[in-house]
């Protein structure tokens, strides 16, 4: 039994070295928060978003993905188009740190055997969770409730990718993110007791947008995109 485990281990480390071309990098750029609190503009960077990522590149037309962004949404009722929403002025901030894996597609052949210049651009979709801190809004204060929740999503991204030299792929990405929760903004408090702060419509979730730019680095037995 012994000897079968070291073969079948063997013979799957051959397949990985051969068959996997892997990338990792970083994501740079900025987020935005649509919900009950503050503007709802759908593309509107307001706070700074950093983070990594890493994709195994089944074929030429498609990946597997993981990354981890962290950032901080914000909402602010004054910068909002709403006079309701102006005249309440109720403000808020919380950090997220959301982990997101999912495939993504191209629409062209990306297949970087070729050592010519690609792009392409893509899409991105999967499973997202974002882990944040729970407030409320007491007397129309932000207020800390001393808790954490996991708000589950579905990202929606569209991007452009292209090679920018030979190991180097630079992607540029805006990606929506809806989530099943309507707690990121506070107006949904987590706590039981705190239910008579609840404000704000209670039929649509929050949402919130990543916009920037991906720069990865191809490694493997090949430094480009495997083939089909």
């Amino acid at each position: 039994m012994r000897h079968l485990i070291i073969l079948i281990i063997s013979i799957l480390s051959i397949q990985l070295s051969t068959a996997q071309i892997n990338e990792i990098g970083v994501f740079l750029g900025g987020s935005n928060f649509i919900g009950d609190v503050g503007a709802t503009d759908y593309i509107s960077p307001n706070q700074f978003a950093i983070g990594g990522l890493y994709k195994w590149n089944r074929s030429k037309r498609h990946s597997y993905r993981a990354s981890l962004i962290f950032s901080e949404l914000q909402g602010i009722d004054n910068k909002s188009d709403d006079p309701r929403r102006i005249q309440r002025g109720y403000e808020f901030s919380s950090k997220i740190t959301e982990l997101s894996l999912g495939m993504e597609f191209t629409f062209l052949d990306f297949n970087l055997h070729s050592g010519e210049k690609l792009g392409t651009p893509y899409l991105y979709t999967g499973v997202t969770v974002a882990y944040h801190d729970n407030h409320y809004f007491p007397s129309g204060v932000q207020r800390s409730e001393n808790t954490t929740s996991a708000a589950y999503g579905i990202p929606m991204a569209l991007g452009f990718k292209t090679n920018v030299m030979e190991k180097f792929i630079l992607g540029f990405e805006i990606g929506a993110r809806y989530t099943f929760s309507d707690e990121l903004d506070g107006s949904l408090p987590d706590t039981d007791t705190l239910q008579q702060f609840r404000f704000g419509n209670i039929n649509n979730n929050d949402w919130y947008v990543f916009s920037g730019i991906t720069l990865t680095y191809t490694f493997g037995e090949n430094p480009c995109y495997c083939v089909e």
